[in-house]
């Protein structure tokens, strides 16, 4: 209605003497006029005027000159041009972002009363959302009368673009009630929006929309546009059947097709969408292409990503860089970095993505040395990495610990002043894994704005280097930060078992409770490892039970409590009801199974299960699996069996192997063996003083005190250190440190505790000591071990009748296990004990290790 009233001619007619008159009446109020004698007609004079000012701009417009446009126009302020050459400085201003111009024209306009019809109206609203001032060109468009589909469009777009879909899907609605017809382009950013949304019903009544102007078969953009939205909602079958009624596809459509499968995640449905589209003989683009290698990529079936490489070199393709980095990016993923590396070396051209492809390819396949390598080419070919070829060099490092080349990235990222939050968390997370925390540290306080990623690989890098305490203060400090995620009590709650801190890691429970985390399988997994480790098997066993969904892990972490803290048949009835459950064995579960049986004394078993693990599972034993059985023979007393079983080992054997056969000869007092174990393990870690000190007590136990003697000069016994946790607090003791201010009331009780050992007729031996001193020395040089202090200390601060839980960082001693026995039975306590191999449970005089 309004173009046809606005194209009458007797109206522009009228509309253009309203100009006139309105322009004659400023130029005859101007200060300055002509000289008298080169004074012409008035009329004359101002319409030459603005033919003049109109062509000037307009030509400085075409040529792009925008400063000398605006000075024009400034100069011919007091005359209101054509509204056409308003809409061409605004063109102009629009594209070169230049809104500060462009606010001085629209000024202009205002201060002038230049009426702002619905084209001047669009040029307005064009300009300052080009310009990125959305707000303002949206209080044009409310106020203009708005009868182009192509301003609806344009602002839904413009609100789709920075993520606002409820607005854009808002304008759509206006637009539907203010009565100007959608048209394709409409329907496209729509279905797009309502998708972003997830509102499903109205997507629904958009596309009934479609149907019912007719548009459904006749322009395959809306339809495409249907196609994605339902495939982008998870309606997958909507999809097809919208697909299948389609009376003719383009390539778009069958592009849709296969990205919608993909996308949801039935890579298989989307290559057959492909093979479809090859049988019916139909042209595919490169974003075909693209979409079906990226799929094959996702499913790991390189078999078929090999067929549609062979097909795209046919088809050209192969020369294009975007098909040939996919290409890389899929070899890579399906781990056939020899594909990869060939087609890298036949592309004629390489961009940055090309280059990081293959660097992550390698870093991904565990080839950290060959990215690092390449990375180095890539300098030196003066391509410069950007911010994903850094944090793929940096997962390289960590992936082999390559702390110096890690470094040298770390140098570079300086150098070039690459700053991102994804790369410092990269140098975090590859520091941490190379061991160095002091170096993530400064990283991690050079940050400014942290991320959750950022706390999570500290606290996760501090547990897994063995700094518990570190890692529990950081925890702390975050909360006050962030707010902690699964993947934080993840991170968090080894060092809680690390500490035995149980009342922390009962904290972490019940926040996973609250936060109703619980449906998260290794979050689960982590919290019965916490209990296991902090000898709280019954609530390990608990939360084991209460788990629905078990994974090998789950199964595997409860039959490794078991065995740690001597309950070996449970262990075994655990692992059989594994097996029941049609859970496949893995490495770790065969370790904990065989750990257990060696613990628990369990010959048969033992060997039963590790001829399962070998034949049935077709598990090569590694070192750990041979520890277990070799420690298995040495309970068992067949200790010359376990030296044969060691000598016919496939791999070679390393200290561990050979210290389990050497505990063996000591329990069984065999020394001779014992002397050829311990060359063996002398010839492997010769500065390692523990083994030293078990040959001494070899031979102490044999009263062999010449031998002992000859050891004696090159031992230094390494101070262990033993912890309590009381009250949420976590004290610590080392043995000869008299920091603690209850030490001295911890030694006057353990030494009541040794007269009164004494007075029981309880006399520690000889053979726990490493020379022939006299009893009353080895007495109290006794009181004075880690252990007896923290199991003192608990005995003091503890109500009576509580379980006593301490944990050492080195394996008891043996004048201290006896100790603990005694205490166990004298005081009425149980006591666990952990150390750096297993649990010790003391209870009335006895130790669930059986003295092994």
């Amino acid at each position: 209605m309004l173009l046809q009233i606005y194209s009458n001619p007797q109206i522009q007619t009228q509309k253009h003497l309203l100009i006139h008159h309105q322009n004659l009446k400023l130029h005859l109020n101007s200060p300055s006029k002509l000289p008298p004698r080169t004074r012409i007609p008035a009329t004359l004079s101002l319409n030459h005027q603005i033919t003049h000012h109109n062509a000037d701009i307009s030509r400085l417009c075409e040529l792009g000159n925008l400063q000398k446009a605006i000075d024009l126009l400034h100069n011919s302020e007091k005359i209101i041009l054509d509204s056409k050459t308003y809409c061409h400085i605004l063109q102009l201003c629009a594209e070169s972002k230049a809104l500060h111009h462009g606010k001085k024209v629209h000024n202009l306009i205002s201060l002038l009363g230049v009426e702002i019809d619905s084209v001047l109206g669009s040029k307005l609203v064009f300009m300052y959302v080009s310009c990125g001032d959305l707000n303002e060109g949206r209080r044009v468009f409310d106020k203009i009368i708005k009868i182009n589909v192509f301003l609806w469009n344009f602002m839904m777009n413009a609100y789709a673009k920075i993520g606002d879909y409820e607005e854009s899907v808002g304008l759509f609605k206006m637009m539907v009630e203010a009565g100007v017809e959608p048209d394709p382009y409409t329907f496209s950013c729509v279905f797009k929006c309502v998708a972003a949304i997830g509102d499903d019903g109205l997507g629904e009544m958009v596309h009934g929309c479609v149907l019912k102007l007719g548009l459904f078969g006749v322009d395959n953009t809306v339809v495409n546009s249907v196609i994605a939205f339902y495939f982008k909602c998870g309606r997958v079958e909507d999809a097809r059947k919208v697909f299948d009624k389609m009376p003719d596809r383009d390539v778009i459509t069958w592009n849709t097709m296969i990205s919608g499968y993909v996308g949801n995640g039935s890579f298989d449905k989307g290559f057959e969408v492909f093979k479809q589209m090859i049988g019916e003989k139909l042209s595919v683009d490169l974003s075909t292409m693209v979409i079906v290698v990226a799929a094959c990529a996702n499913m790991g079936v390189v078999k078929w990503g090999r067929m549609v490489h062979a097909y795209a070199v046919k088809g050209g393709f192969d020369t294009k860089m975007k098909f040939s980095n996919t290409l890389l990016d899929m070899y890579s993923k399906c781990g056939d970095m020899d594909s990869a590396r060939k087609v890298f070396k036949d592309m004629n051209e390489r961009s940055v993505v090309s280059w990081t492809s293959m660097i992550a390819g390698y870093a991904r396949d565990g080839k950290s040395d060959d990215a690092i390598s390449l990375f180095l080419e890539m300098k030196k070919e003066g391509v410069k990495p950007d911010t994903f070829t850094v944090t793929s060099i940096l997962h390289a490092c960590a992936s082999n610990g390559s702390l110096e080349k890690g470094k040298e990235v770390h140098n570079y990222i300086k150098q070039n002043q690459i700053q991102s939050l994804a790369v410092s968390n990269a140098l975090m997370d590859m520091y941490a894994k190379c061991g160095s925390m002091e170096d993530a540290y400064s990283v991690f306080s050079d940050t400014p704005y942290k991320d959750i990623v950022s706390w999570n690989t500290m606290i996760g890098g501090y547990s897994k280097n063995r700094l518990p305490n570190e890692a529990l203060d950081l925890f702390i400090k975050m909360q006050r930060e962030v707010t902690p995620d699964s993947v934080t009590m993840t991170c968090i709650l080894p060092a809680c078992a690390s500490l035995a801190a149980l009342n922390k890691g009962r904290e972490i429970h019940a926040n996973v409770l609250r936060k109703g985390l619980t449906s998260d399988q290794y979050l689960v997994n982590t919290l019965i490892d916490m209990y296991v480790k902090c000898g709280r098997l019954f609530l390990a066993k608990s939360l084991f039970d209460i788990t629905a969904a078990k994974n090998v892990v789950t199964w595997t972490v409860m039959i490794a409590g078991y065995c740690m803290l001597g309950f070996g048949h449970e262990a075994v009835s655990t692992f059989k009801n594994m097996r029941e459950q049609g859970i496949k064995l893995n490495e770790a579960s065969c370790t904990s199974i065989l750990y257990a049986c060696s613990h628990s004394g369990l010959v048969h078993e033992g060997w039963k299960f590790y001829n399962i693990m070998v034949n049935e599972y077709k598990i090569e034993p590694k070192l750990e699996h041979y520890s277990c059985m070799v420690d298995l023979l040495c309970r068992g007393g067949k200790l010359s069996d376990a030296y044969k079983f060691i000598n016919k080992m496939t791999i070679k054997p390393d200290v561990t192997i050979w210290s389990a056969l050497l505990c063996g000869c000591r329990f069984h007092h065999n020394v001779k063996l014992a002397e050829i174990v311990a060359e063996r393990i002398f010839e492997l870690e010769p500065e390692n003083m523990e083994y030293y000190v078990l040959l001494a007590n070899i031979y102490s136990e044999a009263e062999k005190w010449e031998e002992v003697k000859t050891l004696r000069d090159g031992i230094r016994n390494n101070r262990g250190c033993s912890w309590i946790e009381i009250k949420g607090k976590v004290n610590i003791f080392v043995a000869g440190n008299k920091d603690n201010p209850e030490v001295k009331r911890i030694e006057s009780l353990l030494e009541n505790l040794r007269m009164e050992m004494t007075k029981d007729g309880f006399s520690r031996k000889l053979k726990y000591s490493l020379v022939d001193k006299d009893e009353t020395e080895k007495e109290a040089a006794g009181c004075g071990h880690s252990e007896l202090l923290a199991i003192g200390f608990g005995l003091l601060k503890l109500p009576h009748g509580r379980t006593i839980r301490v944990t050492k960082n080195v394996k008891v001693c043996g004048e201290c296990h006896e100790t603990a026995k005694f205490i166990s039975k004298n005081v009425g306590r149980q006591i666990v004990l952990r150390d750096c191999n297993r649990f010790h449970h003391f209870k009335d005089g006895f130790c669930s290790c059986r003295g092994y």
